[in-house]
């Protein structure tokens, strides 16, 4: 049945052309998954599974919250966030609050740390995973987890005094 539209007339499309459209859109999206599915068997870079070796320990710290937990003297962390793009836990001890933050890409890091530097401070960071704590454990933590010690800017007044 083809629609046409006669010049002059304000009609709508026809239930049945809508039923047909809508048939269509839901058949695609059904099988959206399956054609995506299907790779050929090549590795989906977000998928692979990276580390970070420690420079000292020979340790490597795998993206995931309890073991690193573990790593760094936290046997239980609380698992505090659980969503697609980042995994978080938080470990209460005598020292100090660590919290844990591991993502399944880099993307979700770079994110993360995009938004976390309108807070400031020191994370420690790796692939795909930070670990936020005091700033004098995060040393003790790169021996056994490696990573990179990184100063996070923040918005807002400084303490220094101003050039006026």
């Amino acid at each position: 049945m083809s629609f046409q539209a006669t010049p002059g007339r304000t009609d709508r499309i026809p239930s049945t052309v809508r039923l047909a459209r809508g048939a269509a859109l839901i058949g695609g999206l059904a099988l959206l998954p399956l054609a995506t599915a299907c790779s050929g068997g090549e590795e989906d870079e977000s998928r692979k599974a990276s580390v970070t070796a420690a420079p000292r320990a020979g340790v490597v710290a795998p993206a995931k919250v309890e073991v690193i937990a573990a790593l760094i003297g936290c046997a239980k962390p609380r698992i505090r966030v659980d969503a697609e793009e980042l995994r978080q836990g938080v470990c209460h001890t005598k020292e100090a609050d660590r919290v844990i933050t591991t993502f399944p890409a880099e993307k979700y890091k770079l994110a993360w740390l995009d938004a976390a530097s309108g807070y400031g401070g020191r994370h420690l960071v790796g692939t795909r995973w930070v670990v936020s704590a005091k700033p004098e454990l995060l040393k003790d933590f790169r021996d056994k987890l490696g990573g990179d010690i990184q100063q996070l800017r923040g918005f807002g007044p400084t303490a220094a005094p101003s050039a006026s």
